[in-house]
């Protein structure tokens, strides 16, 4: 017997322990690793918010979060690969501190319990670390401390990635659908290398199961991107061009503070401003690939990387932003994982209003 994406009932591979399954991307790649034959659980603070999930029957859940020793004890006993989600920023006064704090005991707990591997979605960030954001500094201080572990780490590095509910997406989304004409930080000319959300649920699957060998022993961190190598200002005309809309106006100007920047995407998307201002501040660093070798390490997704314009087709199958769906039974996190889930963040089902539509032909 087996379940509805033809994976068997009774697992064939790796126990694998998810922390963030009620994430953006948990959301997602729990079901991709239940469909290649992953024995998994879940560690929730709140497990009622996964009650309605096609899945909840597939997977133990365990009750606590990462600050809760015997409950990160007892979900990491007899797991074989620990997959970390999750981080602060957006939910504490500190995330630098919490972060560090909640992964140092991770670790003690991950070598404690004799797992395998960790797997971590981290952040791409510039080869030059001295002036990098609050939020890409406590990444990477984060992978520092997994990679430290005498357990092999896997630290999954990604930057923009683009499907519907994701902030960094709809931050562009909503900047782009509102803004005829803006004035602009200097980051809009940065380079980004963004990656559709299915290639990064593939990777993260991958790298539960890759052997640990060579290189990959000790652990190791992999950058994975799209083909595309972009402006943020470029990411906006291309969104505005595959969503309808007339190229947009940006005037760009030397200064426009962090704080400035953060303030200004409160007026125009949803996003709350403990999410908005670490992010715009991380748009100050470039995020592209300095080690393109994930497809060689990992194996390419399956039809190859998705471009961004490809990635942006698939977030966009509904024009200028679909609504959250009320029910499971509207969603698709296995085949369709670039919309919108039901367990996705109330702001991530907001419509902007879309001004200055390109005519049609």
């Amino acid at each position: 017997m087996t379940n509805p994406h033809g994976s068997p009932d009774a697992p064939t591979g790796p126990r694998v322990l998810v922390i963030g399954a009620t994430g953006y991307v948990g959301a997602r790649l729990v079901p991709r690793l239940l469909a290649d034959g992953a024995d998994v659980s879940v560690l929730a603070r709140t497990p009622a918010r996964l009650d309605d999930v096609p899945w909840r029957d597939q997977v133990t859940v365990h009750e606590g979060g990462l600050g809760d020793e015997a409950a990160l004890a007892a979900a990491l006993a007899g797991v074989d690969v620990a997959c970390h989600l999750v981080h602060s920023m957006g939910h504490s006064t500190d995330f630098e501190k919490e972060e560090r704090e909640t992964t140092e005991a991770f670790v003690r707990a991950v070598e404690a319990a004799g797992v395998g591997r960790i797997v971590h979605l981290s952040g791409l960030h510039p080869k030059d670390e001295t002036d990098l954001s609050t939020h890409l500094r406590s990444r990477v201080e984060v992978g520092r401390i997994m990679l430290a572990s005498s357990v092999p780490a896997l630290v999954i590095q990604a930057g923009v990635v683009i499907g519907s509910g994701s902030a960094s997406f709809e931050m562009i989304r909503h900047l782009t659908t509102r803004l005829p004409g803006m004035v602009t930080p200097k980051w809009v000319s940065n380079r980004i290398q963004p990656i559709a959300v299915r290639d990064v649920v593939h990777y993260l699957a991958a790298a539960t199961t890759v052997p640990l060998d060579g290189e990959l022993a000790n652990g190791r961190i992999i950058d994975v991107g799209a083909p595309d190598v972009l402006t943020y200002g470029q990411m906006m005309q291309i969104y505005a061009e595959e969503a309808g809309l007339h190229r947009r106006l940006m005037v760009p100007v030397p200064v426009l503070t962090p704080k400035l920047s953060s303030l200004w995407m409160g007026l125009v998307t949803p996003l709350e401003p403990a999410l908005a201002r670490p992010l715009v501040e991380s748009l100050r660093c470039e995020a592209i690939v300095l080690v393109d070798d994930a497809d060689e390490v990992l194996g390419p997704p399956p039809g190859g990387r998705t471009s961004y314009r490809e990635a942006l087709r698939e977030a966009l199958r509904v024009p200028h932003g679909p609504s959250r769906p009320a029910l499971w039974a509207a969603a698709d996190p296995l085949g369709d994982p670039a919309r919108l889930l039901p367990s996705d963040a109330d702001w991530a089902g907001a419509r902007p209003p879309a001004v200055w539509h390109a005519r049609t032909r």
